[in-house]
């Protein structure tokens, strides 16, 4: 550990978020306070910001001068550093669980227990959209780096992307087999990272996403995903090749590597997705040269 815990919330706490500037870490807490911190000293920066009510998700703006909440009374709150309250946006049902900002910081976008996820005016705290779908609460949403889509994650078992120019949900859902917590981007916004209560973590491609069918995409990402940890080289292919049912032809210089930890892997992947696991068995049996 590096320093000593930051102490002075009074109850659990719920949700940290890193400022951009890379200089302070924000807090918040089912004690209804919003803290911020210096991570080089440990000590509590400016006032306790008191919310109101249990703060489930905070997220400095990309400037790092002021500090959006939600949680508690389903309303956005937008902080500056001083404590001083900006704005409140109303419109959500039930608490607020995820936030994110557009890159310019004149948009917020929130995902909430209401099963919506909504876009707001900061300047006047106004609702732009609202986009449904989901059944059950919306756990986390991430924008992407090049802010054409948002990926939502929920309790009901799927991850769901959304197209921020027409405000529709596009390509299938990504499945999971249970209620899911957090999803992320990757910094070039090619892949998809969700995980839950399923105890697995998966990677999608976005791209893939956009055009095939879930299980496929999923069961392509495993497969080369574990490929590239374990350090070697099966097979090359592309996800839309699997969708749509394309051939493997062998490749002469292929080296068959008998790693059972990857044969483990790939075994367990294809119990887990039985739609996939003839493709499977083809390529193992193909780069072994029969």
């Amino acid at each position: 550990m590096v320093g000593d815990p930051l102490e002075g919330h009074k109850h659990a706490v719920w949700c940290l978020d890193w400022s951009p500037n890379g200089l302070e870490i924000a807090s918040g807490s089912k004690d209804s306070t919003v803290r911020r911190w210096n991570p080089d000293t440990g000590w509590q920066i400016g006032p306790t910001i008191e919310t109101g009510g249990r703060v489930n998700a905070i997220k400095y703006s990309p400037q790092s001068d002021n500090i959006a909440s939600g949680g508690h009374g389903s309303m956005v709150r937008v902080w500056s550093k001083d404590g001083k309250l900006l704005i409140e946006m109303k419109g959500h049902d039930d608490l607020v669980n995820s936030l994110c900002w557009s890159k310019d910081g004149a948009h917020i976008f929130s995902g909430s227990v209401d099963h919506t996820i909504r876009k707001w005016q900061l300047i006047d705290g106004k609702e732009v959209f609202v986009l449904r779908g989901h059944t059950q609460p919306v756990t986390s949403i991430c924008v992407s780096p090049d802010e054409r889509h948002l990926v939502s994650a929920s309790g009901d078992y799927s991850v769901r992307i959304w197209d921020l120019e027409t405000n529709q949900q596009v390509g299938d859902p990504l499945l999971h087999n249970d209620r899911l917590l957090t999803v992320v981007l990757s910094s070039d916004g090619r892949y998809i990272v969700s995980a839950g209560l399923e105890k697995k973590i998966y990677v999608w491609s976005l791209e893939a996403a956009l055009e095939q069918v879930g299980d496929q995409v999923r069961a392509h990402i495993a497969i080369s995903f574990a490929c590239s940890l374990i350090g070697f080289v099966v097979w090359k292919c592309t996800a839309r090749r699997e969708a749509q049912g394309g051939s493997y032809p062998h490749k002469a210089n292929t080296k068959y590597v008998p790693n059972y930890t990857f044969v483990n892997m790939l075994n367990s992947f294809s119990r887990a997705t039985p739609a996939v696991s003839q493709s499977i068995r083809r390529r193992r049996c193909n780069s072994k040269g029969h």
